[in-house]
Formats: structure tokens, sequence, C-alpha cells
């Protein structure tokens, strides 16, 4: 049996975009910003990588 972690943290914006109490337009949106954000991570790291980036 696998050990679930109890200290995960789910984003406030990651239950908005994939939980199915929303709106479609608003999970959409979610999901959108949630791109946006996963981008300006990968931009912001990728002068810190040895192997390039953007």
């Amino acid at each position: 049996m696998a050990h679930i972690q109890t200290s995960t943290r789910v984003p406030a914006l990651w239950t908005v975009a994939y939980g199915p109490h929303r709106p479609l337009t608003v999970r959409i949106l979610a999901r959108c910003l949630l791109r946006v954000r996963a981008f300006a991570r990968d931009l912001a790291l990728a002068d810190h990588v040895p192997y390039g980036g953007y």
C-alpha cells in the first residue's frame, strides 16, 4: 500500500482549474493562467540550469 503524503499543497488556482463545481469559462481561464505561470517559471529558471533552456 502506497503512503499518501498529507503535506501536499494544492494551489487554489489548480483547484479552480480542475474542480467540478466551477463554470466552464472560469475553469478554462484558470487553466490558461496556470500555463502562463508555468511558462514564466520556466523562463525565470532558464538562466539557472546548465543545459540551456529558452
